[in-house]
């Protein structure tokens, strides 16, 4: 059965939001906030969170401490930073965990991501799979760092009885996206392609892959309420998938957006730009079971919320 989050949980507590200015991070700290928190937000712009002093000046002082901070993006940016992308996430990861074991936190929300799966994974990819091979090779170097967080989330509650839990959180998507054509995520990327596209007469939309590959996408206020749930709920180290346990195919997923955008131009597959992990959709009955989330935001709807809001940004802009 669905849970909604409790304000008598959250009436008063002192939380840390890392990351808490990115996109989803945004929404975790308004959410925490109207249930009645303090929260504290923690930009990467104040706060190196590769440096332990300034990791430990991040979480001092909170009661629980949700990391969302990441360095990260989408194909095209994986494939240009794999250095910057696994030591920047490894040493941020590193050093929450030990900080906010010192610092006396009580509870600690981490969240990892699907890319942390193998390539190669029988679908819905299960937890109990997450560790049966190598991720798919340009989400690897961010994908393995996250996946750390799991035995650091295990190895810290049998060292120190430290509490803390990392629910892998499947693609995102959303109002105020990042819808930079370079390192944006697929939904944000291809919003904006079509639209621009139709604003200059129906252009031509040309899209990376074959569009054979298939992703599953999460609402971002869905993922922020689970974050929110796990925080109340999840007291254990295990691996949880948190998403819609729907599959899109990618080819499906441009001819919704092109109609929703009302794109009446063509759609150019580049096979010579890579799909990525060929499959990827998720069991997400553990999360039901363990913490009651269910996520609430069908595609279209979400879909809707996210071109109007590109669609404001960019008048805006204009």
């Amino acid at each position: 059965m669905a849970r909604e989050p409790s304000p008598e949980f959250w009436e008063g507590r002192a939380v840390t939001v890392t990351g808490g200015a990115g996109f989803l991070g945004r929404v975790v700290v308004r959410q925490t906030r109207e249930l009645g928190a303090e929260v504290r937000v923690v930009r990467s712009a104040e706060h190196d969170l590769r440096d332990p002093a300034a990791a430990r000046e991040a979480v001092e002082g909170a009661e629980l401490v949700v990391h969302l901070a990441a360095n990260v993006g989408g194909i095209g940016f994986n494939r240009r930073n794999p250095g910057p992308l696994v030591y920047d996430n490894l040493m941020m990861t590193g050093n929450i965990f030990e900080q906010a074991r010192q610092a006396g936190v009580s509870k600690l929300v981490s969240a990892c991501t699907v890319c942390a799966y193998p390539k190669h994974t029988p679908v819905p990819f299960s937890e109990t799979s997450l560790w049966d091979g190598y991720p798919e090779e340009s989400n690897a170097p961010y994908g393995l760092a996250k996946k750390m967080m799991l035995v650091l989330s295990e190895a810290y509650r049998r060292q120190y009885g430290f509490d803390s839990c990392v629910p892998i959180i499947a693609n995102l998507y959303g109002p105020e996206d990042n819808f930079d054509l370079e390192d944006s995520h697929v939904i944000a990327a291809m919003i904006r392609k079509f639209v621009e596209a139709h604003d200059r007469g129906d252009e031509p939309v040309s899209l990376w892959g074959t569009g054979s590959a298939s992703r599953e996408f999460l609402y971002v206020e869905d993922a922020a309420r689970a974050l929110v749930l796990a925080a109340e709920h999840l007291d254990r180290s295990d691996p949880v998938n948190v998403g819609t346990g729907v599959e899109t195919r990618i080819r499906d997923l441009a001819e919704l957006i092109q109609e929703l955008v009302g794109h009446r131009g063509e759609i150019v597959w580049d096979s010579s730009r890579p799909d990525g992990q060929p499959t990827r959709f998720l069991d997400v009955s553990r999360a039901r079971d363990w913490f009651g989330f269910e996520a609430g935001t069908p595609l279209r709807a979400g879909l809707r919320s996210t071109i109007e809001s590109f669609r404001n940004q960019t008048s805006h802009v204009a």
